[in-house]
């Protein structure tokens, strides 16, 4: 029996495999993300995979073993396993087990017993049109072999039932004393000693839902699929269709979602009376493998063989329900559910400008839901901000697929539904020819995202202007918390330990009961965040002033987020700010700090609508450090040696600051150059400022050369502006109240609100600007 249950292992063919992932990691373009809880997979047993892919039936063993180093046990084909195929070899050296195998079940229980993980794929086959619910709801899937739909597998139930049998059979020879029992288990299980049988009988045995989602899916060709026509021109349509569409998830930059749920003890779903007969039926056990097998010669071995069979549907049926709760939720999966409702609602058409809307709402009401797993595309602002206006990669990805395909075409202004959306397509051709269907098959067991999609259908037509203003001032909260966790890594912490900001710099709306027609933007300045600005904030919205704190990019969260941003980023991130509080007001006031100023005055010299004024505060064109004129060069220099050396020569300098609780004390040599790249584009475009706008600058300012304000001033086109030096020996002259800052700055505001009635809602386009102004 010993030799029944035992199938080597060869951890060289484990080392091998993990050299060959890492050269394919470095190579490939599909990005492994693996997300789970911290024990997650250590404490797991069995674990339960969806199907999609031949190639990912490989890669969850290599992420267990280089997570923890777990041998896993797997089942092949056994054709795969013929005499002397070295292919064959390797498979069983990783651990994978045959399906024809005489004692599989038995086999696969006694690895977990020696410590060892197992995959199981319950679906079978690869579920190529993803469809797992069927007409009345209930989880199956089509069988090529049996040309019809069918449950899924409940393998890895049965062995999870079985293994609880026979633990409580361990644990009731321990009990009674039987020692002789425990040694002959021990010994065919090829245990240590009695105490680690013990240990293994006490721990529950847990499966692990698991789920595999791809992100996007293309459909057109690769270099894999050309080089085997070229070589083989008879390929079979199934072949060429699984070439095409796994060449392009390894070699066009895919996204390879792994996530872990909650795990699922198969001993939870037994009844006191079934629990009863566990205990008898453990009683009686000889060994491992009479766990597997129920004589129904007897009226009670035959109630206990119908109860281990319903059991195991339960367990089956609550993994499998996990599993697809599991599915990474993406935006071809929403534009997949908002084409299918449209139709389904007799509309063929429907504007663009409609749809990317629906998607944004879509993607907003799915955010409030914590029980959805969003891709990271549907979690940063950056990926889907401007879907409102059509603007999204994910979004030309899912069009691109479709127009190629002939599903949708746009014309005129509208995305027109073609009738191949509701053709039949045959089970090895539909990712080919319609994906949409394959992403909505995939999503259809997420509840929420239908729900989210209907709603949003219903409201795009008549959503507000402020609704939307509010959703995306909530876009603005969640980039800090993103960008914020994404320069947390190991390898961004030494430095930002160092770092000793501690006030809030997360993005501000003050909307007062009462506010006035005039709202206010603050923008604040280099290295600090919108807590520089959030004091004065207050103050204008008790003022009666709706007033919006932007984040410039970079800001906020860590000197290495700042290292990786440009003045472009910073101007759109005024940019947004303005269009969100656009919707408040009836007038908007622009007033920023240092470079917050700079980055207003060029926003201003666009002449946006609603444009009101603009307040430059020790706004910079000249600086006091001379060594300023270097930053090109060490710039210039940090880029040549970063072929060599990662972070260049010179990546990061002390800052000393005046206010170290507020700012970065370290500053980025790239930040420091876009700044200057910023002044020199702000320099051409001060004649093109044509609202009215004040400059304030202190006297003795020790970062910017106080002459600034005089050239700004002269340099500014608008008729009415109006220059204040103050006394200060301080940069931060608004933060520090300097010189009454903040009366001049609130007098100026007054200004603008009674002239705001005057001016028109645009104002004339500004002159054409030569190439990089």
């Amino acid at each position: 029996m010993k030799d029944a249950l035992d199938y080597p292992i060869n951890p060289a063919a484990y080392q091998w495999t993990g050299r060959f992932m890492r050269f394919l990691r470095r190579v490939l373009r599909v990005n492994i993300k693996l997300h789970h809880d911290e024990g997650q997979i250590e404490s797991g047993d069995i674990f339960v995979f969806n199907h999609f892919a031949r190639f990912e039936t490989f890669i969850p063993q290599y992420l267990f073993w280089e997570h923890c180093g777990a041998y896993c046990r797997s089942i092949a084909d056994h054709a795969l396993f013929r005499p002397g195929d070295r292919f064959g070899s390797y498979l069983k050296g990783v651990g994978a087990v045959p399906n024809d195998h005489p004692h599989l079940l038995a086999l696969l229980a006694a690895e977990i017993l020696r410590g060892r993980k197992v995959i199981v794929f319950p679906e079978g086959g690869m579920v190529k049109d993803r469809q797992v619910l069927d007409g009345s709801g209930q989880y199956s899937i089509y069988s090529r072999s049996a040309a019809h739909r069918r449950k899924q597998h409940s393998g890895a139930a049965v062995i999870a039932l079985a293994l609880e049998v026979f633990k409580q059979a361990v644990l009731n020879a321990a009990s009674a004393g039987d020692e002789n029992r425990l040694e002959s288990w021990r010994r065919i299980l090829g245990l240590p000693d009695r105490a680690t049988l013990l240990a293994r009988a006490e721990r529950p045995t847990l499966i692990v839902p698991a789920n595999i989602t791809f992100y996007p899916m293309r459909v057109r060709g690769n270099p894999l699929l050309h080089g085997v026509e070229l070589f083989n021109r008879g390929i079979s349509p199934r072949l060429r269709e699984e070439l095409l569409i796994e060449g392009n998830i390894l070699l066009k930059d895919t996204d390879m979602d792994i996530r872990l749920g909650n795990p699922v003890r198969a001993a939870n779903f037994w009844n006191e009376r079934e629990r009863r007969l566990v205990n008898e039926r453990a009683v009686r056990l000889g060994g491992l493998q009479d766990a597997f097998t129920t004589h129904a010669d007897r009226a009670d071995r035959r109630i206990q063989a119908n109860a281990s069979h319903l059991q195991a549907e339960r367990v089956r049926d609550a993994y499998m329900h996990a599993m697809y709760q599991l599915v990474t939720v993406n935006l071809s999966h929403l534009a997949a559910l908002g084409i299918y409702e449209l139709l389904n609602a007799g509309r063929t058409e429907v504007p663009e400008q409609e749809f990317h809307r629906i998607l944004y709402l879509a993607v907003k009401y799915l955010q409030s839901q914590g029980a959805v797993h969003l891709h990271r595309s549907l979690r940063n602002p950056e990926s889907y901000e401007d879907l409102p206006r059509g603007r999204c990669e994910g979004l030309e990805q899912f069009l691109r697929t479709t127009t190629h395909l002939k599903l949708i075409e746009r014309s005129e202004g509208y995305y027109r539904f073609l009738p191949k959306l509701l053709e039949d397509h045959e089970f090895d051709l539909v990712r080919l020819e319609n994906p949409v269907e394959v992403y909505a098959n995939e999503v259809a067991p997420i509840q929420p995202a239908l729900t989210a999609v209907v709603d949003a259908i219903r409201d795009a037509g008549h959503v507000s202007p402020t609704r939307l203003a509010e959703l995306r001032f909530d876009d603005e909260r969640r980039a800090h918390a993103w960008d914020r966790k994404a320069f947390d890594k190991p390898r961004h912490r030494g430095l930002n330990m160092l770092q000793t900001q501690n006030e809030d710099p997360e993005p501000f709306l003050f909307r007062p009961a009462q506010a006035r027609s005039v709202g206010v933007l603050l923008a604040h300045g280099f290295l600090a965040s919108p807590a520089e600005m959030r004091a004065f904030g207050e103050t204008l919205s008790q003022r009666g002033f709706t007033t919006l704190g932007v984040r410039l990019k970079g800001h906020g969260t860590s000197p290495w987020d700042l290292r990786e941003r440009t003045w472009q980023d910073w101007l759109a991130s005024v940019r947004r700010g303005y269009e969100i509080l656009s919707p408040l007001v009836d007038h908007v006031c622009l007033v920023g700090f240092s470079t917050g100023g700079s980055l207003c005055l060029h926003l201003a010299s666009d002449r946006p609508e609603k444009l009101a004024g603009v307040a430059a505060l020790a706004a910079p064109m000249r600086f006091r450090n001379r060594n300023m004129v270097f930053v090109p060069l060490v710039h210039g220099t940090n880029r040549l040696v970063k072929v060599v050396r990662e972070h260049g020569l010179l990546a990061f300098r002390p800052n000393p600051s005046e206010h170290p609780h507020l700012n970065y004390v370290h500053m980025p040599i790239k930040a420091l150059y876009e700044l200057g790249r910023l002044v020199e584009s702000v320099r051409k475009r001060l004649s093109q400022v044509a609202c009215p706008a004040l400059i304030l600058q202190g006297d003795q300012d020790p970062v910017v050369d106080p002459e600034s304000a005089t050239l700004i001033y002269r340099a500014i086109g608008s008729p009415d502006k109006w220059l204040r030096i103050l006394p200060s020996r301080h940069h931060g002259i608004l933060y520090d109240n300097a010189g009454d800052t903040w009366n001049e700055t609130l007098g100026f505001v007054e200004r603008c609100t009674r002239l705001a009635g005057t001016l028109p809602q645009v104002l004339p386009a500004p002159q054409a600007l030569p190439e990089g102004g």
